[in-house]
């Protein structure tokens, strides 16, 4: 009896599924690496681990979402891995750098690292999962990478030439560490990453936004990263307090009912518009005394 064909799709779907999760634990071993490196002492060296981890926590979720990978096995991975990447790795790199390391100041790393676990929790259970047009709380990687570049901007022009050098920073870390917890934790609404395309002037603004982040990060990184996040960081605060005295604040679950409009084609949830419009169509299309005979309940 001869032996069934095979066509390789099975290996092809694992080495799939695998991918996503692999690029999950390169985000963990730069995540390792950045502290090993500030233990030595090198932390230019530990913020660019940081920076490689974000990009790799960047591209699994992007990737599993392309092929239709993910799983609950893949969010809770990634989100335990972001806890050390973002939440452990950039606390001990300032308690290295800038913190005293004598004293109680290892207490900022322990409520800093517990903000982003307890934000990353939160996640999983609020938003996970969706399609989104905003996160609640500052997500960890920026946070994260708030903290860690700090010693990258701390060693250029920009920084020691101006009067931002003069600030007591050893003081002041510890109050923003303090400030990027809280925002983790707390309901200021942040931004997703932006639309790109050119269909929509939304798309056109977050092309624009893209293209000038990624010639920043290449030509001009050390000077770019921190004030970039901070202005980021800043921000939310603004937009949240702005949309709150406008009574437009959007709730957690808008991301189910607020269409997302990419490249011309507008997504609610897991809905594209043109099925949404057909729903509203048939709904509509019910016999009004069929509508006022349901229970109002």
């Amino acid at each position: 009896m001869p032996e069934p064909m095979d066509t390789g799709e099975r290996p092809r779907r694992r080495a799939v599924v695998v991918l996503p999760n692999g690029l999950t634990l390169a985000n963990l071993f730069f995540g390792i690496f950045a502290i090993v490196s500030a233990a030595r002492g090198d932390f230019d060296a530990a913020a660019r681990y940081i920076v490689f981890g974000a990009v790799a926590d960047t591209l699994d979720g992007r990737i599993a979402r392309a092929t239709n990978s993910g799983s609950r096995f893949g969010s809770e991975l990634d989100s335990l891995v972001d806890a050390i990447s973002f939440g452990l790795a950039p606390s001990l790199i300032m308690y290295f750098a800038v913190l005293n390391a004598t004293g109680w100041d290892w207490i900022f790393c322990f409520l800093f690292t517990a903000a982003a676990v307890i934000r990353l929790a939160r996640f999983n259970v609020e938003q996970a999962g969706r399609a989104k047009t905003h996160f609640t709380g500052l997500p960890s990687p920026a946070a994260g990478m708030t903290l860690a570049t700090y010693w990258w901007f701390s060693q250029t022009s920009l920084y020691t030439d101006t009067m931002i050098g003069g600030l007591p920073w050893h003081q002041m870390l510890r109050w923003v560490m303090l400030g990027l917890g809280m925002l983790m934790i707390s309901q200021v609404q942040y931004a997703a990453v932006p639309t790109v395309g050119f269909r929509s002037w939304r798309g056109i603004l977050g092309t624009m936004l893209v293209v000038g982040t990624l010639i920043g990060v290449i030509f001009l990184p050390k000077q770019f990263f921190f004030p970039a996040l901070m202005a980021y960081v800043l921000y939310g605060i603004g937009r949240t307090v702005l949309l709150g005295l406008l009574d437009r604040l959007p709730s957690p679950d808008d991301d189910d009912e607020v269409a997302l409009v990419a490249d011309g084609v507008a997504v609610s949830g897991d809905l594209p518009l043109r099925r949404r419009r057909r729903r509203r169509s048939e709904t509509s299309a019910v016999p009004r005394r069929d509508l006022d005979s349901k229970d109002p309940s």
